[in-house]
């Protein structure tokens, strides 16, 4: 079908003088020149039409790389603002920790030594009631083995005459006394 075109063409050009030669080794450079010609002046529109679109399509896209750049350069800029305000923050609060574990160890350490203290005065004081009852409890014991030893040698003395002249003895000065 299209030799069959080219054919019409090529009738038509040779009754009317001018047309297209399909014959490859008549044509001539006026016939090339003017195919150009008319590819140049027709077609210039449609490719600088597409050179255009692509040019713009190129333009908005390095712009929209150029936004995201930017963008991407704004993000990397905050996140290391804040990378080093956390870093900052991170080392107060370590510094701070390690004020505060020193401040509780030493008050830890302080209501040790108190409380050490204490027990050491408790431990005295409980060792001297101790002491003071067990010299109590011997004072107690000697006394009663005393008396006991006292009251078993009265009974061993104490025969009834020498009752009688104690009774009679103590009346006596019980009557010493009424008079005075």
């Amino acid at each position: 079908m299209i030799v069959s075109n080219i054919n019409v063409f090529a009738s038509v050009a040779e009754s009317e003088g001018f047309g297209i030669n399909t014959d490859l080794i008549e044509t001539n450079v006026l016939n090339l020149a003017v195919v150009i010609g008319v590819l140049v002046y027709f077609g210039k529109d449609i490719v600088s039409d597409t050179l255009k679109t692509r040019k713009e399509a190129i333009l908005k896209s390095l712009q929209d790389a150029d936004n995201k750049f930017q963008e991407a350069t704004d993000k990397l800029n905050e996140a290391k603002k804040q990378f080093e305000f956390a870093k900052v923050k991170a080392e107060e609060i370590r510094a701070q920790g390690l004020v505060t574990a020193d401040k509780s160890s030493k008050k830890l350490l302080a209501r040790v030594e108190d409380d050490i203290k204490r027990l050491e005065e408790s431990k005295v004081a409980t060792l001297r009631f101790e002491e003071e009852k067990a010299i109590t409890e011997v004072c107690e014991k000697v006394s009663r083995l005393a008396l006991e030893q006292a009251v078993e040698n009265l009974n061993k003395r104490l025969d009834p005459a020498l009752q009688k002249r104690i009774i009679q003895l103590n009346i006596a000065l019980l009557g010493n006394l009424a008079t005075k």
